[in-house]
This record gives C-alpha cells, structure tokens and sequence, in this order.
C-alpha cells in the first residue's frame, strides 16, 4: 500500500512536470498590431477594428480559441478584453486575426481622445500584450507582447510601424 502511494506520488509529479515543459517548449508567437480601423463614429460611441499579423515560431500549428488582449497608445489605456477566437497559426507560418472595440471616448477617457486626433500628425506609440489561449493538450496559454508605432492616416485607418519583438517570461 505504501509503495502504491509513493509511486502515485511519483507519477503525479512527473505529469506535472511534463505539463510545465510542454508549456515552456512553446515558443511564444510574435503578435504585431497592424493596423486600426475607426469602422463606425457618433457621439455616443466610436468602433475600432483592431487587425494583427501573427508569426508563429513552432515547427508546429498553434490553434487558438481565445485572444485576451490589452493595447495602449502613447502610455494610455486605449483597450483590453479577450475574444473568442477560432483560427489557427500554420507551423513556422503565418496568420491574422481582427478584434471590434466599442469605445465612448467622450465619456471614458477625453485625453485618449486627443491623442487618437493626434495620430493623423504623428506617430503613436504602442504597447501591446496578451494571450493566446492554444487548443493543444498541456500547453493553455501563450503569451506574447510587443510595441511600436501607429499612424492615423485619411479614411481613418492607422498603420502600424513596429519595434523589434520582445520577449516574454
């Protein structure tokens, strides 16, 4: 009975140490955000459509269910959530994905809204972070985050310049 425990014990310790390695040995996708889209404008609210590129290092596909996310612009709080997702990201390969924010400006944050008006003159910092949430048996979540530069141009589209990628723990 005793050996049964210790090697219940064991073998527990070993699965939860595979899980933690599996996770480790995932190679955290590099997420850019490339451009962001004012999709619809009035008083009360205002639609972005945030579009990023996805870049996934593993000589495996990464199928994502879920995006949780947070951007800033210019060191402010622009938008955070998670969305439900269903796309998967081809072994060393490419992907995209597009997230709709309803925001109201006006009411939430009126020095955000300077700055997106001071995106069509200049360039805007980002900062971008989250998670994807990966559909592969002991692997959960991968984190990625990244910053660069966005600029509105006319039709109210920005488009995004990026800083080298950064690493995440």
């Amino acid at each position: 009975m005793k050996f049964i425990r210790i090697s219940l014990l064991f073998l527990s310790g070993a699965v939860l140490s595979g899980c933690a390695s599996m996770n480790a040995a995932v190679q955290s996708p590099v997420v850019t955000l490339q451009k962001v889209d004012l999709a619809e404008l009035d008083f009360s609210r205002q639609t972005f459509v945030l579009s990023f590129d996805v870049q996934n290092p593993n000589g495996f596909p990464l199928p994502v269910n879920y995006v949780s996310y947070g951007v800033k612009l210019d060191q402010q709080h622009f938008a955070s959530g998670e969305s439900v997702a269903d796309f998967t990201i081809p072994a060393n390969g490419d992907g995209n994905f597009a997230i709709t924010v309803d925001l109201d400006l006006l009411r939430t944050a009126p020095q955000l809204l300077y700055t997106v008006r001071d995106a069509v003159s200049r360039d805007l910092p980002y900062e971008l972070n989250g998670k994807l949430g990966i559909s592969l048996p002991l692997v959960g979540q991968v984190p990625f985050r990244k910053s660069g530069a966005i600029r509105l141009q006319s039709g109210f589209v920005t488009r995004a310049t990026n800083d080298a990628d950064e690493k995440t723990p």
